[in-house]
């Protein structure tokens, strides 16, 4: 039987994503929209509901295509909040569109997304060695620095919590359990 981090063991959602996805180094523009999105939706809620409306936030957001979600309008806000298939919180729904704008925008002035996030940690990721829940942190100064940053450049729903979350989504931080076997396997994967 494999070891995981204890998180993943709450629903076959967790399991799944946690032994498919998290963690691992991701370089991809719209699957970085996709959980920066999904993981400032969570603010408030558990991961596991979240992960069981993301084929509904998929089909609603386009994709996650920046450029279709940018264009988004008021009626389009009205519909989504009435959309049971996501998360219907005006604030964040809105947050999408407006994130979605300043993420083109992100990526206009650094050549992509990926080369400006994963510009924090200078394209390596980083590797802690936890053993024990207790040690991993709910943000750091660098996620506080992501935060700031991206703020700064107009996006909501990116406090240093929900940075480092997605820090740890996208592989910027390994923070699988030394005990977990996702670890030494993200840890020594071809990059």
């Amino acid at each position: 039987m494999k070891t995981r981090c204890p998180w993943a063991l709450g629903s076959p959602e967790e399991t799944h994503y946690h032994d498919t996805e998290w963690g691992v180094p991701l370089h991809d523009e719209h699957t970085l929209f996709e959980l920066l999105t999904l993981e400032g939706a969570q603010a408030g809620l558990s991961w596991q509901t979240v992960l069981k409306k993301r084929e509904g936030y998929r089909k609603a957001f386009a994709g996650f295509s920046p450029e279709a979600v940018a264009a988004f309008t008021a009626a389009d806000v009205d519909q989504l909040v009435g959309n049971p298939a996501i998360i219907r919180h005006r604030k964040k729904i809105e947050s999408t569109i407006s994130n979605a704008r300043a993420f083109m925008e992100t990526a206009a002035a650094h050549g992509s997304f990926v080369q400006y996030v994963w510009g924090f940690v200078d394209g390596t990721p980083i590797n802690n060695s936890w053993t024990d829940t207790s040690q991993v942190p709910p943000h750091s100064p660098l996620a506080a620095t992501l935060s700031k940053d991206l703020k700064k450049r107009g996006f909501t729903f990116v406090g240093p919590t929900t940075m480092y979350a997605f820090m740890q989504a996208i592989g910027m931080v390994n923070d699988h359990l030394v005990s977990c076997f996702r670890h030494n396997e993200i840890k020594h994967a071809k990059r």
